[in-house]
């Protein structure tokens, strides 16, 4: 064979193979060509940075970075780029645990705030309450932050130390250096108060919380529950899923929540029941948020609890987890979720139906006061 065939040869194995990737772009993309232009521009980009930056740099590292520009570039504090750290942290604490020191944390207007501080952890006794915001963390200042950068500096190895200066409204900033711990996630509590009167808290909504809700709705019943009190105060959310499971046993039959997705489809989880069995108060504030306000929501929307505390958070957007490989994953905000009545309450919240400030006397709780009042009133009016 000529030397001029093998030339021409290759030449036209290269052209049929740029042909043949760009048809695939189109296909997979589904795109303008303008679009095709920025996806081959990306690809220059790197093959630029391979080729000429001063140092070596590994392809997945690019394309990690890559990634995670992406999602960062949507604006959305809630969908994020997971590298293997942190999705194994995740899954991690959606099982029930994970190291840290037991605060959620989230963006709102702009700044790193405390979601809640979980009940147990290093977060709550040191004093941190939902509201307060996160102004450093470790001397490095959280303004220009991403949530999962934050998120990783403030999680570490059980034994360490973290400090984080917080800013409450009225007060200096305050360094605040707390130890991380294993944080053992229990999410249901309850017990028996007076005149009959079943009192279950929801710290969060984990894979564990449908499950552990039932189990004790049935004791407290067995006790002779005759009214309910559901504490969802610093409930940071969690599992939908879970959140459903919980309202099916406390909302009369009919919608719980509707998810509804970019392109206008609607996802209804119903409940069930028969109807409702006894009276119900919600003790909700500034920290119950996500699946937390699903269950507010639907309480409030159907008649069946009264919603008692102060306005709740306002996060009414839906996540989902899409693994790209077996260590990494996005979480990204794929729908919105509506109250039975198709109530947006996303950055707005839900007011309650009879708003009690907390008390800043220690060992005072006039929200639950309020609530076993009203439940109070609601046993004698039944039985009259």
């Amino acid at each position: 064979m000529s030397r001029r065939k093998v030339v021409v040869g290759a030449v036209l194995l290269v052209l049929i193979t740029f042909m043949v990737t760009t048809g695939a772009f189109v296909y997979l993309l589904q795109t303008k060509s303008v679009d095709l232009l920025d996806t081959l521009k990306f690809f220059r980009a790197m093959q630029i940075i391979r080729s000429r930056y001063v140092e070596d740099v590994p392809v997945d590292t690019l394309m990690a970075g890559a990634i995670k520009g992406m999602v960062d570039s949507l604006g959305d504090p809630h969908s994020i780029y997971m590298d293997a750290k942190m999705f194994k942290d995740f899954m991690i604490e959606t099982e029930g645990h994970f190291g840290g020191v037991g605060i959620v944390v989230g963006v709102k207007d702009k700044v790193l705030t405390v979601v809640s501080p979980i009940e147990g952890t290093p977060g709550e006794k040191s004093g941190i309450k939902s509201g307060d915001q996160i102004v450093k963390i470790d001397g490095q200042e959280t303004k220009n932050m991403a949530l999962d950068a934050a998120v990783n500096k403030i999680r570490g190895p059980e034994g360490t130390k973290v400090v984080l200066t917080i800013h409450r409204a009225g007060e200096a900033d305050k360094d605040y250096t707390l130890t991380r711990s294993n944080i053992e996630i229990k999410t249901v509590a309850g017990k028996m108060l007076p005149n009959h009167i079943g009192y279950i808290r929801i710290s969060m909504f984990n894979e564990n919380t449908g499950e552990d809700f039932l189990k004790k709705y049935a004791e407290l019943e067995k006790e002779g529950m005759q009214a309910t009190i559901l504490d969802l105060r610093d409930n940071p959310g969690g599992l939908l899923e879970e959140s459903v499971k919980v309202a099916n046993k406390l909302v009369p039959k009919g919608p719980i929540v509707s998810v509804v997705t970019k392109d206008g489809q609607r996802e209804v989880h119903n409940s069930d029941l028969p109807a409702v069995k006894y009276p119900a108060a919600v003790l909700v504030n500034g920290g119950t948020a996500s699946a937390a306000e699903i269950v507010s929501g639907a309480m409030q929307d159907t008649g069946s609890g009264t919603l008692i505390g102060t306005k709740t958070y306002g996060k009414g957007s839906v996540q989902t987890l899409i693994r790209l490989d077996s260590g990494t994953a996005i979480k990204l905000t794929i729908a919105k979720y509506l109250t039975p009545k198709d109530r947006s309450i996303n950055g707005i919240g839900i007011e309650p139906d009879i708003k009690v400030e907390p008390s800043k006397e220690p060992g005072k709780d006039p929200q639950l006061d309020k609530a076993i009042e009203i439940l109070e009133k609601a046993e004698k009016t039944n039985k009259s």
